[in-house]
């Protein structure tokens, strides 16, 4: 885990499932094949509809159709973010997309665990609603340390939810690497 992850914000609104963040039309492709994993950065939000994926009037695709990788660096998301079926898919996606961190409102268990686990994303939980506050292509900084985020076009800065033990997981890389690290498997 990064001290500083800044860019792009790409905004999300309530409720965002597994499904949306990554169809099951897309779970075809293989997570180890480095060929076919990029697939997952280029499908991911695909499935998002339109009217919650950030901009008024519509929305835009979190990746560039013709591209692997993701302008945006950040994911902005409302309440009960990653809900759905326990697809570890999800996370991995919006990884391979370039999301380096998701600033949620709150989370379904399962995608936070998920996250963490395979240390994909770095999911903050927001104290306030910035899916009110943050537009798609805004630029932002999150200090991981201070656990707040900057947003550059309002000069504002917002606290977020401190990580907690979660922090050493994702600081190792995932947990399997934690727990290495701590001795309990070899």
């Amino acid at each position: 885990m990064k001290d500083r992850i800044e860019g792009k914000a790409y905004v999300l609104g309530d409720s965002i499932d597994t499904d949306q963040i990554i169809p099951a039309a897309h779970l075809v492709y293989s997570m180890t094949v480095p060929e076919e994993r990029r697939m997952y950065g280029r499908f991911a939000c695909s499935g998002v509809p339109n009217e919650q994926a950030g901009l008024p009037g519509g929305g835009t695709p979190l990746t560039n159709p013709e591209a692997w990788k993701s302008e945006f660096t950040i994911l902005v998301a409302g309440s009960n973010f990653g809900c759905g079926s326990s697809r570890e898919h999800a996370p991995f996606a919006l990884q391979e997309a370039g999301i380096e961190a998701v600033v949620a409102t709150s989370y379904a268990r399962i995608f936070y665990r998920n996250a963490v686990d395979g240390g994909f994303v770095v999911p903050f939980e927001s104290q306030e609603r910035l899916v009110d506050r943050i537009r798609t292509g805004d630029r932002v900084v999150i200090d991981t340390a201070a656990g707040t985020l900057h947003h550059e076009p309002a000069g504002q800065d917002h606290l977020l939810r401190p990580l907690g033990e979660v922090a050493d997981i994702l600081r190792a890389g995932n947990v399997f690497e934690y727990a290495r690290q701590a001795g309990l498997i070899n």
